[in-house]
């Protein structure tokens, strides 16, 4: 506990508070010098008896409120959880819509980032968000804001919570509206994998201690599942109909390929191959170019023998 407390000391001593940064470079801006009197919960001191609050009992506090299932504090490294946190204590002030509480890239889980800094700006907290390392999946880092954001949603309205605030069915609307947008998911999935190479590229890969299964990634599949099922139907249906139509195809071929199967054998009898007619046949039966009709070259090897129909006296 020491150690942890002297670790922590260190970190609360030298790191800014109030630094200006860049989403993707650093973090997200920590907030502007003046704040309002308001945000005056968001300056926690060092020893405050938010730091001091166990794993354990974050998350048995996040899952108590929330109705979720988390088993690490880096399960919340997508920043869903602390949207929805805020959402609870200032309802209808976070836009839950844009909430992706099926974030696993760094890009997906960057974007609810962005929409919590927009709501510490409503609310003129000014508290860092260190989202480089929030997103990387730290244990500690993770386990301090989660910490910080306990003690301050205590501190709203005297730890006093919404009972008419049903966390369940305000993740579900958000995971229906999100489910109705298909071609800018595509388009952003996209951009995250790019830019989840790239960060890759960098080092700066998740951390392979989220696990990306977690109960929050599994909200909206849930939510989905229907509207999932009813594609999986017409995509079923349009097989159906392509594979009657193969099979309808395929008896055709057969049909034609037996009659020219036919024809072929019958100008093989030695009494007519060498007539004309037969020879005028094959060549279009063994034409190699099937762009170029051979027809034309049938119908002259027709006209100049007139008696194609007259039997030569070797063959009597």
């Amino acid at each position: 506990a020491w150690r942890r407390f002297e670790k922590l000391f260190r970190h609360r001593l030298f790191s800014p508070r109030t630094q200006p940064s860049r989403v993707g470079e650093g973090g997200i801006a920590g907030g502007k010098e003046g704040m309002a009197a308001g945000a005056a919960a968001a300056s926690f001191g060092l020893m405050d008896k938010a730091y001091f609050v166990g794993r354990g009992e974050i998350l048995s506090w996040v899952n108590a409120t929330l109705q979720l299932s988390l088993n690490k504090v880096e399960e919340a490294a997508s920043g869903a959880v602390q949207c929805q946190l805020l959402d609870m204590v200032h309802p209808g002030l976070v836009p839950m819509h844009k909430v992706n509480f099926d974030a696993k890239t760094e890009y997906d889980m960057i974007q609810n980032y962005k929409i919590l800094q927009d709501v510490f700006n409503k609310l003129r907290i000014g508290k860092n968000i260190e989202v480089n390392k929030l997103v990387k999946g730290r244990p500690l880092d993770n386990l301090e804001f989660l910490q910080w954001l306990k003690r301050y949603c205590d501190s709203v309205n005297g730890g006093i919570m919404n009972e008419n605030y049903n966390p369940v069915e305000r993740r579900s609307k958000g995971c229906k509206e999100r489910s109705h947008k298909g071609p800018n998911k595509s388009s952003k999935s996209l951009q995250a994998n790019r830019l989840s190479s790239a960060n890759s590229a960098d080092g700066g890969a998740l951390n392979s201690n989220i696990d990306l299964a977690s109960p929050i990634g599994k909200v909206c599949n849930a939510v989905n599942e229907e509207h999932y099922m009813e594609q999986i139907q017409q995509l079923s249906e349009k097989i159906a109909d392509l594979k009657v139509s193969v099979d309808n195809t395929e008896k055709e071929r057969d049909f034609y390929f037996s009659k020219l199967r036919d024809i072929e054998i019958l100008c093989q009898r030695p009494e007519l191959e060498h007539l004309p007619m037969t020879k005028g046949i094959r060549k279009i039966l063994y034409a190699a170019d099937a762009k170029d009709s051979s027809l034309p070259e049938a119908n002259e090897i027709i006209t100049r023998s007139p008696g194609m129909f007259s039997v030569s006296d070797e063959a009597e």
